[in-house]
């Protein structure tokens, strides 16, 4: 399964973009402020997007939620990134968060987004590779 995640508006609090799952649109994304990392940027902790470039994505447990929860992998300057429900950059600390309808500095519908989400790759987890792209 190839996810990516195409940034399309920058502010100064957020980065919203699109989610597609094998080439199709499934939703929304939020995250912090992208600050260019792969380009030579500076984190600001809890208020910077991960940078640009191609992760593997696995289920596993989360500490913080008490629950499993997609996980980014291997995300240079960055541990513990997933992708849950949130409605603003300030819910984000660095994760993608998802929601189906989109206003400035907003997701909405986030929860109905998120589960849709896992559905999707609970399907396939343990027969193919997640890839998640971020652009």
């Amino acid at each position: 399964m190839e996810i990516k995640v195409i940034r399309k508006t920058f502010t100064e609090k957020s980065t919203i973009g699109e989610l597609h799952i094998n080439g199709k649109f499934e939703c929304f994304t939020i995250e912090d402020k992208d600050r260019k990392l792969e380009s030579g940027g500076v984190k600001e902790y809890a208020k910077t997007a991960i940078p640009r470039g191609k992760y593997n994505l696995v289920m596993s447990f989360s500490n913080r939620f008490q629950k499993y929860l997609p996980e980014i992998q291997n995300v240079p300057q960055f541990a513990g990134i997933r992708i849950h429900s949130g409605n603003t950059s300030e819910h984000s600390e660095g994760c993608v968060l998802l929601g189906t309808t989109i206003a400035t500095d907003f997701v909405g519908n986030s929860k109905v987004a998120v589960a849709a989400f896992i559905k999707k790759i609970q399907a396939v987890e343990k027969k193919e590779k997640i890839t998640i792209e971020i652009v």
